[in-house]
């Protein structure tokens, strides 16, 4: 038999509680409701990589750069803009272990893609770590995003299909081009995957570096359509300020 007071018994003893004020949460969300208003939401974004933009959000926006290069994913979204509160909280998972960061910043990325037209992909993929940082760090920021992400969107999650075969330098680290360099030939696809659609799911998406070479690797491995998925996308003249 199951209890009704059990579903809300983990509430009772741990009541939600906002992460950025300490007020209490709402719906059992680590954040209160005037904290959740005042995010830096990315709503007016290119179409195609979500770098924000200034523009009208009733056009057709495609960002020069994605006019001149097309990328090897054809849609990113990222509902937030990497600005504060945003870059705290993702800081804060990254290098100080907050999972709980994981699972509120997850959840709004789901809320906030269920809410969208698009086919919904086969699979969902997040970003590796080359073993020894995972080694270093204990965890995968980008496996503890999506985890959320799947749930709410009833999406299988492959942690293994994609591996990290070198140990690239911290982005931070490096210019636009360097990185760019950094990455290449960083990821392998290690099983066969039988899907036509997934989606990359990343904490930040800065220039877009890590995204661009696993979606080649992807494609070489016969995936046909390829979305990127990150919680917070960085403004094309803040790029050098962040990285994995």
């Amino acid at each position: 038999m199951t209890y009704p007071w059990a579903k809300k018994l983990p509430s009772w003893l741990f009541p939600s509680t906002c992460l950025l004020c300490g007020a209490p949460g709402q719906n059992d969300r680590d954040l209160c409701p005037g904290c959740h208003q005042e995010l830096p939401y990315n709503t007016i974004a290119c179409r195609c990589c979500a770098i924000p933009l200034k523009a009208d959000p009733d056009q057709f926006l495609i960002c020069g750069q994605c006019q001149r290069t097309p990328p090897s994913f054809a849609q990113a979204f990222a509902p937030f803009i990497y600005r504060p509160p945003v870059d705290t909280l993702i800081q804060g998972l990254k290098f100080h272990g907050r999972l709980t960061v994981a699972r509120l910043l997850g959840e709004l990325l789901g809320e906030a893609l269920i809410q969208g037209s698009n086919p919904l992909p086969e699979y969902l993929i997040p970003v590796p770590l080359h073993p020894s940082r995972l080694r270093e760090r204990g965890f995968n920021q980008a496996l503890e995003l999506a985890r959320p992400v799947a749930r709410r969107l009833g999406i299988p999650l492959i942690a293994d299909g994609v591996l990290r075969t070198r140990q690239t330098l911290p982005q931070s680290q490096l210019n636009v081009n360097s990185r760019r360099a950094n990455m290449r030939g960083a990821f392998v696809v290690s099983r066969a995957l039988h899907a036509r659609h997934v989606a990359i799911l990343d904490d930040v998406m800065t220039t877009g570096s890590t995204v661009e070479e696993l979606a080649q690797a992807l494609r070489k491995a016969g995936i046909e359509e390829i979305q990127v998925w990150a919680c917070a996308r960085t403004p094309r003249n803040e790029e050098r300020n962040h990285g994995s």
